[in-house]
């Protein structure tokens, strides 16, 4: 009987558990939206630099969302099919991914001071200031690659260019 008892002692806590990571998801998740409100002021307020930080900080909480709700989707498929070696093994993996959140975000704190630059993908964060750039009708430019005006050659600058190669072709003839 006591075996029994410590099953559904562990079941309830892993009950909890999965209720616990879907609390973080939504977390995260306000948290997400309250980093894109900060990058549309930021970019009111012409501080490029300033919503590509926010941009980055909305980025990462996304993920985090997303990987409160597979840990927390996969306990309950667990739960829900009573394979409790699943559990298990849904459990290590949960408090090994945990720990590796833990650290990661220690150490982004002691290192923020040094490095401005993450590991999000710069494509990411141009996309999610363009999105709310979009979102809230603003016409600011984020910093994305623009075709240059210098970058289409013009048949005067080809002109330019042709009579500065032949004049220093000639120059090397002459000398040579």
């Amino acid at each position: 009987m006591g075996n029994t008892e410590k099953w559904m002692n562990q079941i309830m806590e892993l009950k909890f558990t999965s209720k616990s990571l879907k609390r973080r998801s939504r977390k995260c998740e306000r948290e997400e939206k309250t980093e894109k409100l900060m990058i549309k002021k930021a970019m009111e307020k012409g501080n490029i630099d300033g919503a590509r930080i926010y941009a980055e900080n909305a980025i990462r909480k996304r993920t985090e969302q997303m990987n409160y709700l597979r840990l927390a989707s996969r306990l309950e498929s667990s739960l829900h099919t009573g394979n409790l070696r699943k559990m298990s093994e849904t459990m290590d993996s949960f408090e090994k991914q945990f720990v590796n959140m833990e650290v990661q975000a220690k150490f982004m704190e002691s290192s923020m001071a040094g490095s401005t630059s993450l590991s999000t993908p710069e494509g990411e964060i141009n996309s999610l200031m363009q999105q709310v750039a979009d979102d809230y009708g603003l016409e600011i430019s984020v910093g994305l690659p623009q075709p240059a005006a210098h970058a289409v050659p013009t048949k005067e600058a080809d002109k330019v260019d042709e009579d500065d190669l032949s004049r220093r072709l000639a120059e090397l003839k002459a000398r040579g």
